[in-house]
């Protein structure tokens, strides 16, 4: 099994320490890393947001964060007299200069430091993305910059080419763009990392990982949940900019990218880049052809009746919580290889998974009576029960005929490694205190996503393309199923 290596001595200062993002998943996180041995002494924990707290109350805070967020057993009390001694909070207003000298005092008040030692700094950004270049901006007016400190941007950066373009000019000012960790959690699951080693590491399936043996590729994230309390904040963001523009596109770049010479970051993410430049785009004409708006009404999960996104809002909306795509990459490798990517909220279940479908057989020898000779389908499931598999045609065994079945080779991690391994968020932490960047976007990937995205945003403008209604508790309108159905597919669906 792989060993948990602790990191170099740290500050870490979480802006918006009180928000949603913090206790869900930050602090929890950075809990089990702690747990796991990984923080050496003197390494700090510094909460940063408007409210007028106490360090004390601050502490009583993540506590009761991590009684609700942690699983049954997890909150240790000799890891929480650790942890909680190392947490502390500043008030502070980003947009005023109130609280900063008290912040970088703390900062420059590191105990236990060997006089001239430096120790990382890193500065993460769970906060508005209008506030990325005004914070980074104040963090070097107060000197609190060095040349090892980092920023974390978390999604989105910014809600279209232009913004994004201002944010990153902005931060840039102030940070290299070696120090710039732009966050995308998917990129720190565990399944989403096997993507590398299943396509780069087996002989096997390297030579077939491209349009003449596979047909074509299924990206889903489907939520069961509403928007619920994010409904105002959704509507001036829809599926296509909250989950396509990051979530989806970094999945079908590591799908579809071509073999980068080594794991440096650099390397992987110059084929990436390559991806998403090759991607085919929008235009008014075809638009409605290969996408689909979707927004639920009123309908049920699990036999409970849950309200329409209209309902949620208080007031009538086009905004889509629900898109499906067709990509093509126009590139040797996969051209006339579509990649379906679909995402929505209020669908039957909560997944994410990646389906791979590959060709058929040329020629079949079986007699008609043998049962239907089903392509080989490989499913790459993100989450829940992570894991993959691979279906393959076998012979019924017995008397009576020739009879083919398709059974799949099923790998749960859960069930092969039988220990609890790091969530996304503990491996994308850590690897910022490393200082690694290859599991975050650059910043011409993020300008290349945004310009796929705002082409297919301008077209919809243009074409008058409106959210279709659908019911909560259904896989999104039919013209979604339509989508494939025109080019002889279906979308896979879990027996």
């Amino acid at each position: 099994m792989a060993q948990f290596i602790p990191v170099d001595p740290f500050d870490l200062v979480i802006f918006g320490g009180t928000g949603d993002l913090s206790k869900r998943k930050l602090l929890p996180a950075l809990f089990h890393r702690d747990s796991d041995g990984q923080f050496p002494p003197g390494s700090r924990i510094i909460g940063a947001s408007r409210s007028q707290l106490s360090n004390e109350a601050f502490v009583a805070l993540v506590r009761e964060a991590l009684e609700t967020h942690l699983s049954k057993g997890a909150l240790d009390d000799e890891v929480w007299q650790r942890f909680s001694a190392r947490l502390s909070y500043h008030a502070l207003d980003i947009t005023t200069p109130d609280g900063w000298p008290e912040l970088v005092a703390a900062l420059n008040d590191a105990p236990g430091d060997a006089e001239g030692e430096s120790r990382c700094r890193v500065f993460y950004m769970a906060t508005a993305p209008r506030l990325f270049g005004e914070t980074a901006h104040r963090l070097s007016e107060i000197g609190a910059i060095d040349s090892g400190a980092r920023i974390v941007l978390e999604k989105p950066v910014g809600s279209d080419r232009e913004s994004a373009r201002a944010i990153n000019d902005a931060v840039g000012q102030c940070f290299e763009e070696g120090n710039i960790f732009r966050i995308d959690h998917y990129l720190g699951k565990e399944t989403v990392q096997n993507l590398l080693a299943l396509r780069f590491a087996n002989a096997l399936l390297a030579p077939l990982w491209n349009r003449t043996h596979i047909d074509h590729v299924q990206i889903t994230v489907s939520e069961n949940l509403g928007a619920g309390n994010r409904a105002q904040y959704y509507n001036h963001s829809g599926a296509l900019r909250d989950m396509v523009q990051n979530h989806l596109l970094q999945l079908l770049c590591l799908v579809a990218m071509e073999p980068p010479q080594s794991m440096h970051h650099d390397d992987i993410r110059n084929e990436k880049i390559k991806v998403l430049k090759a991607l085919r785009p929008s235009d008014p004409a075809t638009v409605d052809r290969v996408t689909v708006r979707g927004q639920y009404a009123a309908g049920a999960i699990d036999g409970e009746a849950v309200p329409g996104y209209a309902d949620e809002l208080g007031e009538t909306s086009d905004i889509e919580t629900f898109v499906a795509v067709r990509a093509d990459i126009d590139n040797w490798r996969w051209n006339d290889t579509p990649f379906y990517l679909r995402t929505g909220k209020r669908l039957p279940r909560k997944a994410s998974e990646i389906v791979i479908q590959f060709s058929g057989v040329a020629h079949s020898i079986f007699p008609q009576d043998a049962g239907g000779l089903e392509a080989n389908r490989l499913v790459i499931r993100l989450q829940p029960n992570e894991g993959m598999k691979l279906t393959m045609v076998t012979k019924e065994p017995g008397p009576g005929g020739f009879k083919l079945r398709s059974l799949p080779l099923n790998l749960s991690f859960n069930e092969t490694y039988q220990v609890r391994y790091p969530d996304a968020y503990e491996r994308l932490l850590m690897e910022v205190l490393r200082g690694n960047p290859a599991l975050f976007m650059r910043r011409d990937e993020v300008d290349a996503a945004w310009a796929w995205i705002d082409g297919i945003i301008a077209s919809w403008q243009e074409a008058g393309t409106s959210a279709l209604p659908y019911q909560a508790g259904t896989w999104g309108p039919t013209a979604s199923a339509l989508l494939l159905d025109r080019d002889g597919r279906e979308w896979y669906q879990e027996p």
